[in-house]
């Protein structure tokens, strides 16, 4: 699935995040992960923190996306600040509706 949303997905991007995504063909189907590259972090321990982080902000937010929405947030740099993380998805989610 997340070879399609790279191949064939909107994006949308913020200063810290970019969100690829696709619409699904369920009403009920909501999928949203994250991904920390490499790039941003090298150790393995900061990139899951990262993501945590992310998840952890989601979750206010889950609600206001679109219900058959499956989308991927890629961190472009690394972001300590777990309410930084969650106006860039409130900004992107702005984009979106």
């Amino acid at each position: 699935m997340i070879e399609e949303i790279f191949k064939n997905g909107k994006f949308l991007s913020s200063s810290d995040l970019t969100f690829k995504f696709i619409q699904g063909t369920s009403p009920i189907l909501r999928r949203i992960s994250f991904i920390a590259p490499k790039a941003v972090a090298k150790s393995s321990v900061k990139r899951n923190l990262l993501r945590r982080r992310g998840y952890a902000a989601l979750k206010k937010h889950l609600g206001k996306f679109p219900a058959s929405i499956i989308g991927a947030f890629v961190f472009k740099r690394y972001q300590q600040d777990i309410s930084i993380i969650e106006n860039e998805i409130e900004n992107i989610l702005n984009k979106i509706n």
